[in-house]
């Protein structure tokens, strides 16, 4: 069957059946929780956002791409927990082809966007502490924009290319993912054709836009703490790796839970596994980022703390 005909005919056929499998009566509170942590990624991303906009003293390039993470996170977060609320709202866990096309380009395009991104703050931080006499040469408003647009664009044709590549292939019968959402692995698990090309396509991503960045993050901080020892001065010692810490804690969170999900096997087996470790990396991170940030934060939490808590200003007299 010619591979437009097949696309064709998944348009119009019921979609997918999402893995959930919860104990009955369970529904309800797997709701509330979720419906907490999506409030919360929403209200803390978005006054990472807010703060940094505001506060002048915050318009620096590490608050920059930080601003920009954090609008992402929200991003990242709504290309999944929506369709998961709706699911344990009402029971239905079907999703259409053209949903699963669209939930699947938005969680690898966003996913990509922030190892990039990711990498980015690395850089920064590497000139900020090992060439910090060049930092506001190096670091301009101009490329701090174009690294920042870069990562945004920089994934979107070989996004475009995967998901119509995993969508143009005949799935079997049963349709039922093993997956609280539409990922590549367990779609490739439903195909019933040879999946050769498109896991060579997923391994690509995965190199160009996860583990290439990852290299980079490691090379810069082996020279951050390189640098970071050869300082003489223990206050500065501190203050260097404080203001790594908050990226590492980050970086930690979100590269382990994603690496064991895409750097592994995949069997039947596995998939419980991997579609919980999936929620760590699309939901829980998004979550915890604005917590780690605020607290590891002193400049972010003293512009939290006068946002929040600021006095109305007295009405001048006529």
């Amino acid at each position: 069957m010619p591979q437009r005909n097949i696309l064709n005919n998944h348009t119009t056929g019921p979609g997918f059946l999402l893995g959930f499998s919860d104990p009955p009566g369970m529904q309800g509170v797997c709701f509330t929780i979720l419906l907490l942590i999506y409030a919360s990624v929403i209200i803390g991303n978005s006054l990472i956002v807010l703060v940094t906009v505001l506060d002048l003293s915050l318009h620096s390039p590490m608050y920059f791409f930080l601003r920009n993470l954090s609008f992402l996170e929200i991003c990242y977060t709504s290309a999944t927990l929506p369709k998961m609320l709706v699911c344990f709202l009402t029971g239905d866990v079907w999703i259409s082809f053209l949903g699963c096309a669209a939930q699947l380009y938005f969680l690898f395009f966003l996913g990509s966007t922030e190892c990039l991104l990711l990498a980015a703050m690395a850089y920064d931080r590497y000139v900020a502490i090992c060439d910090p006499l060049r930092y506001s040469l190096v670091m301009n408003g101009w490329f701090c924009v174009r690294l920042v647009v870069g990562s945004w664009m920089v994934v979107i044709p070989m996004q475009v290319g995967q998901t119509y590549q995993v969508f143009t292939l005949p799935f079997c019968a049963s349709h039922r993912l093993h997956h609280f959402f539409c990922d590549v692995p367990p779609l490739l698990e439903l195909a019933c054709a040879d999946t050769f090309w498109s896991r060579v396509t997923l391994n690509t991503i995965i190199l160009l836009f996860a583990i290439f960045p990852f290299f980079m993050i490691v090379v810069s901080y082996v020279r951050i703490i390189g640098t970071v020892l050869k300082m003489h001065s223990a206050p500065g010692r501190h203050k260097a790796f404080s203001t790594c810490s908050s990226h590492l804690i980050v970086l930690t969170l979100f590269y382990g839970s994603a690496m064991v999900v895409y750097c592994k096997h995949h069997s039947i087996d596995s998939a419980d596994t991997d579609k919980y470790l999936a929620l760590f990396y699309t939901i829980l991170t998004p979550m915890f980022n604005p917590v780690i940030y605020g607290m590891r934060n002193r400049e972010l939490r003293i512009a939290l703390r006068k946002l929040l808590w600021r006095k109305p200003q007295p009405a001048l007299p006529h």
